[in-house]
């Protein structure tokens, strides 16, 4: 067995779309983005989405959209990728971890609010392996002290949580198709929001200022030359290098049409474990998961002899991981941190074991086996 902890699943689909961007011969920002950030708002249901080359670029401008004053203070929690987290220090503000929930992985709610001062601005829930953070006591709480809400949902897409999609609760939520998420444009990301004056500027943003659908100051010299000044463009913004391009739109336009199968067959998977996991000694599922009702991206667990475990695990050819380290614990971030007890101290026993829908039967049914034979042995 040589079992992959995760796999983008391509077919003949995402071919034919590369395919016809090369014999369009655009393959830079174009057509392609356009459409796969409409067809992303419509399957959100979202007023406005903008394809980016990653999640980390879509935090980024996230909170740059705010223009926070320097050294003002944002809510993170510290069980997150570095990109949630980096993106705080990319605007010059300044990172305050929150401590994980026991149960559910996600910011705790309590922790939160204890750590909140006048300097705060922002806060940024993460959806943690897909997990719904309790968004129904953190909105109202962050809307009357005045905060923004950007969504991390790099490991959800497409949950409704209490009739609202994740993503679509804030103010921004920010969405990841690295290779190894619920679907993948090889990387890339986007943008979302209900709020579409707050992307004004956004599209400039992700390609170095430049917006050709969107000349501000110098309009009526563009009306009257439209035809001679098709080159012209304006910089009102700082802008980054972070378009997503026509190649990675093409592949993310047909994983898109497979996505609704994608996350059945993941919740499938996860059903699968969960009940091989039944009356192990030693292994709990890594969160309450409930694959009936959410999107999960990972499916882990918590071992208390985590590292003899992963090693097992090896021997057996099935490929482990560890989400994450806590950031609060990071040395870039130290400054800051080592103010999360439950999460820096509970992430020792964290295991990540293999969920893509690729994935068969038979090699759940073996890494559940192989998980038997450890806890019985």
């Amino acid at each position: 067995m040589n079992i992959r902890l995760f796999k983008p699943s391509l077919g003949k689909e995402e071919l034919d779309n590369i395919k016809e961007a090369f014999e369009r011969s655009w393959i830079g920002l174009g057509p392609n983005v356009n459409e796969f950030e409409e067809q992303w708002a419509k399957f959100l249901g979202a007023k406005s989405a903008i394809g980016l080359n990653s999640a980390t670029a879509a935090l980024h401008l996230a909170l740059a959209v705010f223009n926070f004053p320097k050294g003002k203070k944002v809510l993170v929690p510290s069980l997150t990728f570095s990109s949630t987290a980096s993106s705080i220090l990319y605007n010059g503000l300044v990172p305050v971890f929150v401590d994980s929930d026991p149960v559910t992985l996600g910011m705790d709610i309590n922790d939160m609010k204890c750590k909140y001062d006048k300097d705060v601005v922002a806060v940024m829930p993460v959806h943690y392996a897909g997990h719904p953070v309790l968004m129904e006591e953190l909105v109202p709480w962050a809307k009357e002290k005045g905060l923004k809400i950007i969504e991390d949902c790099a490991h959800t897409s497409g949950s409704l949580y209490k009739g609202v999609n994740l993503g679509l609760w804030g103010d921004i939520g920010c969405f990841s198709f690295e290779e190894k998420k619920l679907m993948t444009t090889g990387d890339g990301g986007m943008m979302v929001t209900n709020q579409p004056e707050l992307f004004k500027d956004v599209k400039a943003m992700r390609w170095v200022g430049i917006d050709k659908d969107n000349w501000k100051t110098a309009q009526a010299y563009t009306d009257a030359n439209k035809d001679a000044l098709h080159w012209f463009y304006e910089l009102n913004v700082l802008g980054y290098k972070y378009n997503m391009n026509d190649l990675s739109a093409a592949i993310g336009l047909a994983q898109l049409k497979k996505l609704p199968e994608f996350n059945k067959r993941r919740g499938n998977i996860i059903e699968m474990y969960l009940d091989g996991l039944k009356g192990l000694d030693g292994v709990q599922p890594l969160l309450p998961f409930d694959p009936k009702k959410y999107v999960y991206q990972m499916f882990g667990i918590r071992a208390e002899k985590r590292d003899k475990l992963m090693i097992y695990l090896k021997s057996k050819g099935i490929a482990t991981g560890c989400h994450y380290t806590p950031l609060s614990i990071q040395p870039l971030f130290k400054k800051w941190g080592n103010n999360c007890p439950f999460i820096e101290k509970e992430a020792n026993k964290f295991i990540t074991l293999p969920l893509h829908v690729d994935l068969s039967d038979d090699e759940v049914k073996y890494i559940i086996n192989s998980l038997k034979e450890f806890c019985q042995g």
